[in-house]
């Protein structure tokens, strides 16, 4: 089930090769000072540096741009709907994610309407990551519990993933005011909801609840040793087949990445080493050396990076999405627009040969929105969803929609189901 339009995942590229997996970047939307000139960027002028990286990461042939959620200083991304539809509007074949979306915090009726909004919008080049994020002062700024981060997060996700299926729920859940009746719009484009992705760094659960919706976890292993992420893709592999979605390597699988490139890796070494010193995550810790070597933080020539990426699949298995940290740390836009330069145009040609090498017939290629509405529909047309004429509360007939009969028994239009995959 692949792409139709040339260059995304699973269609073959000018050279004939079968683009099975993405690569992409994936931006936290920091603001922070550049430590060799001491100067701090606007909001204004980071936020307009992040839709040059994105058009630039389309320019370079990488497949997808994901933008993170903050809600604080030093960081600018509050909105990443308005941004990444913004991007759309400038790009042609970019999907367009997230890193993540808060699914604790935000309430699951508007990211329904949201990201519907955006697939729409953008012509299906959209999926999104959910996460509980790492900023612990956001619960309270949202009125939530920050002890019942977790509890949100199924409660929250069960709930988003009936509004894209459904066309009218009834539901009632701990965390949110019921439902009754309630449709959520625009309805997802053709029919088919956004591809959701997981994204954990340290949370069984998570991967628990990426393996029992069938949906594609993303193992953000940036800070901690393989080992740990080989656990958390190992039990979410695992749980896949228990679920009955098929083997464990059929299992959706992502991967995060950083890489810091040069000519040649002592320049790379020298040029990064004060924005690595200073970072505001990882600055005045382990050394660059002892970090690289600890995590996949890759600080080198293109093809050291190649190396190290190529070996990710002897790690965690065949998997479909790798992003990349490219962007962060205070490095000036003229850096990160070469630094897109070596990864599109040295490193990732040569890890999509790498890593479809040997690649078994069974293992997925990465999901798009073409690809899930060949799955759902086949040769046949995707809904076009039509709205009847009601009073805008459902109650006025059997569906808010003319091409759904009402369901037999229901109140509003729609059977109460709870639990639904």
């Amino acid at each position: 089930m692949s792409e139709t339009t040339t260059g995304q995942a699973g269609t073959p590229d000018a050279a004939g090769l079968t683009r099975q997996m993405q690569f992409g970047i994936m931006t936290v939307s920091d603001i922070t000072q550049d430590p060799t000139t001491g100067r701090t960027p606007s909001e204004a002028e980071r936020i307009r540096a992040s839709v040059e990286i994105a058009k630039h990461a389309e320019e370079v042939g990488l497949d997808v741009f994901a933008l993170g959620e903050h809600h604080n200083p030093p960081f600018w991304s509050s909105s990443p709907t308005t941004t990444l539809a913004y991007i759309a509007a400038q790009t042609e074949s970019l999907i367009l994610s997230t890193s993540t979306t808060l699914i604790t915090t935000n309430d699951p009726v508007k990211i329904a309407e949201d990201y519907a909004m955006l697939q729409h919008l953008s012509g299906g080049r959209m999926d999104l990551m959910m996460g509980r994020g790492n900023t612990g002062p956001v619960y309270p700024w949202f009125g939530k519990d920050i002890r019942q981060g977790l509890p949100l997060a199924i409660e929250n996700y069960a709930l988003l993933h009936r509004l894209w299926r459904e066309d009218v729920v009834d539901w009632e859940g701990k965390f949110r005011t019921p439902l009754q009746g309630f449709t959520s719009t625009p309805r997802p484009l053709d029919g088919v909801a956004p591809f959701v992705w997981h994204g954990s760094i340290r949370t069984p659960e998570i991967a628990e609840q990426a393996a029992y919706y069938g949906d594609g976890f993303f193992a953000n292993n940036i800070f901690w040793p393989a080992e740990h992420y080989q656990r958390l893709i190992g039990l979410y592999r695992q749980r896949w087949e228990h679920y009955g979605h098929g083997a464990p390597e059929t299992a959706i699988v992502g991967l995060g990445g950083q890489a810091f490139m040069a000519k040649n890796s002592q320049d790379a070494v020298a040029q990064f080493r004060p924005y690595f010193d200073n970072a505001p995550v990882y600055g005045h810790g382990p050394s660059l050396e002892d970090f690289s070597q600890m995590t996949p933080l890759t600080v080198g020539s293109p093809q050291q990076v190649i190396d190290r990426y190529a070996g990710m699949r002897d790690l965690f298995g065949d998997y479909q999405r790798q992003l990349f940290l490219m962007d962060h740390a205070g490095l000036p836009l003229k850096t990160v627009l070469e630094q897109l330069d070596f990864l599109g145009g040295e490193v990732v040609p040569v890890l999509r040969k790498e890593l479809a090498k040997d690649r078994p017939a069974n293992v997925p290629d990465a999901p798009t929105h073409a690809s899930l509405v060949r799955a759902t529909y086949g040769d046949g047309h995707s809904r076009q969803a039509t709205p009847r004429a009601n009073r805008g509360d459902n109650l006025a007939g059997p569906s808010p929609y003319q091409d759904a009969p009402a369901a037999a028994g229901a109140a509003f239009g729609a059977a109460a189901m709870g639990g639904a995959r």
